[in-house]
């Protein structure tokens, strides 16, 4: 009988050209080293705290009355989740000061599955349906990727990193010549930012709420990091943003919520859709059907949240950020000192601080390389420890043209999900490891 050679089987040209999330490539290439080198990695923004202790409690008792595990039977909810768990989230809201009458929420499988479905929702694949979601560059990478899985496009206006370490908010005549030219649905904004640190003050989101109903947008306010903001003022909020200020903006508002960060439970994967918008809401729960519904153990813990009063909730806001107070402060100044020259982002809101190296490194200098360096092979001796940082390389994050310059070449991500002991080694760490770096650059 002729043998005949086998072919493999092919992947969809988007598999095949798939790369990593820039916030797990760190990670990914430092498993496959063996050399015994620890890593500090702040990657990512996997915070390692403790849950708010109601939910604490919940937890270790899933099998104890009044637990609905308690006999071991764990079905589905509704595909728009429990009511509970529904409470728990516009309780949240609702403790921050923002009226939450006429807002309707369902959940979803942590915040990236109510990015997803608001995408599928508001922006048209290419063809007659065509349009876009308008991003304030740099963004959270996510936003890019799940809009290149599920074929819809986006347009950004960028931001740029100033000497002094403020990102600049774009002027709103820029942002009005990109949705003339561009034609977006929807634009997305991250009151207390992911990646940039930066916080938007009320008047910047009211400016931005009168643009989207200016040119009939939906305004998308991704709120993971509420409440993370370390310049004293009020609270801001996509809620908070009222019809005086902005005619017309009821009805075109949708916020992403997630138990990953205020609430110190990226694992549990909850999130959830909120909108004022109520055919939205109801469409947004015929697209996730297919899903079936979301974890019921992580709702049922979450849910705890829809019994707390709102002075015991906005106690535990206080200690988040003075705890993050802090780390961003000492940190911030520990890496100006440890390598001068250095651009480190304004510490004002979120988890995250910006590195730009751009005064720093010699020309041609590309953080993604670099990272990827500190991953596989460098390190630095502490004690007779070998330790190395994970970084998130910033490229990814921005939407540059093709042949344009991409600002986060020189730039890295840094999260604030170690230890303070841990954080506080990193400067000295970062810049040992760039010294090395650039060292073996030079030849």
């Amino acid at each position: 009988m002729e043998q005949t050679t086998a072919q493999p089987p092919v992947m969809s040209a988007q598999f095949a050209g798939r790369q990593p999330s820039v916030i797990r490539m760190a990670q990914l290439r430092f498993d496959e080293r063996r050399d015994g080198t620890e890593a500090i990695n702040v990657a990512i923004g996997n915070v390692s705290l403790p849950m708010y202790p109601a939910m604490q409690e919940r937890l270790r008792n899933l099998g104890a009355p009044p637990s609905p595990f308690r006999d071991g039977v764990v079905k589905y909810s509704s595909t728009a989740g429990t009511q509970e768990c529904i409470d728990a989230f516009m309780n949240v809201i609702a403790s921050s000061g923002f009226d939450t009458a006429g807002l309707h929420g369902h959940i979803t499988e942590g915040g990236t599955q109510a990015m997803e479905l608001l995408i599928v929702g508001v922006c048209g694949p290419a063809g007659t349906d065509e349009a876009p979601l308008l991003l304030i560059d740099a963004a959270y990478t996510n936003y890019k990727t799940l809009c290149q899985r599920l074929g819809r496009a986006t347009c950004s206006v960028q931001r740029s990193l100033g000497e002094d370490g403020k990102f600049s908010l774009p002027d709103p005549a820029r942002i009005e010549q990109v949705i003339r030219e561009k034609k977006p649905r929807a634009m997305v904004v991250i009151p207390y930012d992911n990646p940039t640190g930066q916080y938007y003050e009320h008047e910047a989101l009211v400016a931005l709420a009168r643009l989207a109903v200016k040119h009939n947008l939906w305004l998308v306010s991704d709120e993971a990091y509420r409440e993370l903001y370390y310049t004293g003022g009020r609270c801001t909020s996509v809620w908070g943003v009222s019809e005086a200020e902005a005619p017309g903006i009821t009805g075109r508002r949708i916020g992403i919520e997630t138990t990953s960060k205020v609430w110190n439970a990226c694992g549990l994967r909850i999130g959830a859709l909120v909108t004022d918008n109520e055919p939205f809401h109801r469409k947004a729960i015929a697209e996730h059907t297919v899903s079936l519904c979301s974890s019921v153990i992580g709702q049922y813990v979450f849910g705890a949240l829809a019994h707390e009063d709102h002075a015991t909730l906005r106690a535990w806001y206080d200690r988040q950020r003075e705890y993050y107070r802090g780390m961003l402060f000492d940190f911030t100044s520990r890496m100006r000192a440890a390598l001068p020259g250095v651009i480190v982002s304004s510490p004002d809101a979120a988890i995250y601080s910006v590195l730009d190296v751009r005064n720093v490194a010699a020309d041609g200098f590309d953080a993604l390389d670099f990272v990827l360096w500190c991953a596989s092979e460098g390190k630095v001796d502490v004690g007779g420890k070998a330790l190395t940082v994970l970084s998130a390389p910033m490229a990814g994050f921005y939407s540059v043209p093709a042949g344009e310059p991409n600002p986060g070449r020189t730039q890295m991500r840094v999260a604030y999900v170690e230890s303070p002991e841990r954080m506080a080694m990193i400067p000295e760490l970062f810049a040992d490891l760039l010294r090395q770096y650039e060292r073996k650059r030079a030849g």
